[in-house]
């Protein structure tokens, strides 16, 4: 793993335990924290907001709009894991799970379960 590569991975650890540190604090006190107090559901909204502005600005194909919607996409995404206890590890083990494995096939073994 490169170094680039290393500081990237620190970046979004260092995100989690942002979060996580968030969790429990008056919701006045940072937006993380009123987001986290409105529960699953608000986050979830949340979330899905960013990802259409994501859409929005990836259509647009300005680039300075694109990183910084997909910044708020994947902020609210790692809001939503920690309010559902999902740790990113276990999406990052999802991601390597698939590695290697064609992307239609694993789509079609969802959906024989």
């Amino acid at each position: 793993m490169s170094t680039a590569e290393r500081d990237t991975l620190q970046t979004l650890r260092d995100l989690v335990e942002t979060i996580s540190s968030r969790r429990g604090s008056a919701p006045d006190s940072s937006y993380t924290a009123s987001l986290l107090s409105a529960g699953v559901a608000k986050c979830a909204q949340k979330t899905g907001e960013e990802a259409i502005e994501f859409v929005i600005a990836a259509v647009s194909g300005k680039s300075d709009e694109i990183s910084q919607e997909a910044a708020d996409l994947l902020y609210h995404l790692l809001v939503t894991l920690d309010a559902t206890g999902v740790p990113l590890d276990d999406v990052l083990s999802e991601l390597a799970r698939r590695q290697g494995i064609s992307g239609l096939d694993e789509k079609a073994s969802r959906s024989e379960s």
